[in-house]
């Protein structure tokens, strides 16, 4: 029973355990309750120690029984070799001694495209990897970081054929570095135009929708150059970690700190010039791998393929016939790419199935049962009348926590521990973002039946919630609760096989004839998506959500009146 351990010791935290087959993964901020799981200070390694006991635990297996671990390097250093001997030493001090003697590493662009490919189903495929940065080119491509790689694919090799790479330029002291990373062009514009309190980059593609791009398209497309053999390079230092440079529109200094003195139609009119510049920098990536290529598949990680409007157009215009989106494309993925590297290429095994969920994680436990918060009270064991009991409160328009099964790994809530509503109401929209204390002009995902999604939208979407589609216009009055203001939603699809919401979707499609339901994660602002049944008690009573679903459970407010007295003809 071969075992492979992935860790991530760098922001999004996170361990991966291959064992036999079967994915058990999990990222430490679900334990720590940091969002990211943020070192104290830049540069801090912390080791994923709770979820990696409980990838062994769940596995019951012991660390002696691994039989390799991978890790991805993030040492920045620009000498060749020497580094990663100190980084693995540095690393390996983290672990229970076993494991620290198997630790190996790879690049972390590697981890982070390996994450997708080795789980896409594609024989051949390109790679693309975009983030702020990962590991040290080395001699190998000159000093640097990664921060733009292109790879062709195969189950029998590996082949990096296009790296990104720094610019030197004169500067005021001699030549100096300008970095091309699109991570922090994408970031450092975020921050002129989300005030604080909002994820920038999530907040910014969202405003992007309300914004005109032509107002400060041309002054943003002066900052982004595009060349030959799928180059882009970025002025200096839109395209570096410095964030303090003010940036120049009409007649007026934008920075980080007077974000909020900008009205917000020119801060959306901006968010949609950076959105197009960096979407046409991508898909010119993209097709330059292609034609390196000719691979039909192009599989997409990296933090910049958290963008799901990118991803939308990249899907459209790239040149490929499939998109692949690693179900976790953040930094916390690399530990699934690093397990999947040791269970595949170094252990031989064959590749698991392409997954339709990424519910590798921990159970929730059951419901407290010797105290009810006040105001709320327990319909317990209504076992396979759970499905039929949410739908139709749904279908009344109420709003519904969601704890089934085991814990979602990434960013999104994929029907685990989600938030539930009917997806037909704007002002559904906009009570959950009062709720969640998010921007007004954020939207809501909808999760649809997969063999009804294109009735609904332009494209079939994703499992895993990662690219947007078009909402078919004659459909868009019906579910305005989850279409965005240009027309878009980023669509889940949910497969005949998905644990935690396939029963809900059809009992809900039964009642309405809608085959969907607004999904959203179950946190609070500024916290991870929670993990267990007191964590979920906690936040459904401070968000005053209409009730709240674990196991076969249910906890109803009382101002609710009881749903299985409700009519079912409530179509």
């Amino acid at each position: 029973m071969p075992a492979v351990l992935g860790l991530n010791f760098h922001h999004d935290t996170a361990a991966t355990l291959v064992v036999d087959g079967r994915v058990y993964a999990a990222e430490e901020e679900r334990w720590s309750g940091v969002k990211h799981n943020h070192p104290t200070r830049k540069g801090t390694l912390t080791a994923p120690t709770r979820a990696l006991q409980w990838c062994l635990e769940a596995a019951d297996i012991k660390p002696e029984d691994v039989d390799a671990v991978w890790a991805a390097s993030m040492r920045p250093n620009p000498a060749a070799g020497w580094w990663l001997a100190e980084e693995r030493e540095e690393l390996a001090a983290l672990l229970p001694t076993p494991l620290g003697e198997h630790l190996r590493l790879l690049s972390h662009h590697t981890a982070h495209v390996l994450s997708g490919y080795l789980l896409s189903g594609h024989e051949h495929a390109a790679g693309l990897v975009i983030d702020a940065g990962g590991s040290s080119l080395g001699s190998d491509f000159g000093p640097g970081r990664e921060r733009i790689t292109g790879y062709d694919l195969w189950p029998d090799r590996i082949d990096r054929l296009h790296q990104g790479m720094p610019a030197v330029v004169p500067g005021p002291v001699g030549p100096r570095r300008v970095h091309s990373s699109l991570g922090h062009f994408y970031r450092n514009l975020a921050r002129r135009v989300i005030p604080p309190g909002d994820e920038p980059e999530g907040s910014m593609m969202a405003l992007a929708a309300f914004g005109d791009p032509q107002r400060y398209g041309t002054h943003i497309r002066e900052l982004v150059r595009l060349g030959d053999e799928g180059e882009v390079r970025i002025d200096h230092p839109w395209g570096s970690a410095g964030s303090s440079t003010p940036l120049l529109l009409d007649g007026r200094a934008w920075t980080a700190d007077n974000v909020a003195e900008q009205p917000e139609h020119k801060r959306a009119d901006l968010a949609a010039a950076v959105q197009e510049v960096f979407a046409e920098s991508v898909v010119h990536i993209a097709r330059h791998l292609q034609r390196l290529t000719r691979a039909s598949a192009l599989v997409f990680s990296g933090g910049c393929a958290l963008n799901s409007h990118l991803n939308g157009q990249l899907a459209a215009d790239s040149g490929f016939d499939t998109l692949f989106v690693a179900p976790a494309p953040h930094d916390a993925g690399t530990a699934v790419g690093a397990a999947l590297y040791g269970w595949h290429y170094q252990l031989g095994q064959e590749r698991l199935q392409v997954p339709t969920d990424a519910a590798w994680g921990p159970d929730p436990g059951a419901l407290p049962t010797t105290t009810v918060p006040t105001g709320y009270h327990p319909l317990p064991h209504l076992g396979p009348g759970l499905a039929p009991t949410v739908a139709t409160l749904l279908a009344e328009h109420r709003i519904v926590g969601w704890v089934q099964g085991q814990l979602e790994f990434g960013p999104r809530a994929l029907g685990h521990r989600s938030i539930l509503a009917h997806p037909g109401r704007a002002a559904t929209r906009d009570r959950l973002n009062a709720i969640k204390k998010r921007a007004a002009y954020r939207p809501f995902a909808p999760a649809v039946l997969a063999e009804h999604a294109t009735e609904w939208f332009m494209s079939a979407g994703d499992p895993f919630m990662n690219r947007v589609a078009t909402v078919r216009r004659c459909r868009a009055d019906r579910v305005a609760g989850v279409t965005h203001h240009d027309g878009t939603a980023r669509v889940q699809s949910v497969a005949a096989d998905h644990q935690g919401l396939r029963d809900l979707l059809e009992q809900f499609h039964d009642l309405t004839g809608l085959p969907l339901l607004l999904n959203t994660s179950f946190n609070r602002k500024g916290t991870p998506i929670l993990r267990t049944a007191e964590q979920a008690v906690a936040a459904a009573v401070e968000l005053r959500l209409d009730a709240l679903a674990v196991g076969d459970t249910l906890l109803l407010a009382d101002h609710v009146p009881d749903p299985r007295a409700a009519s079912l003809h409530t179509r």
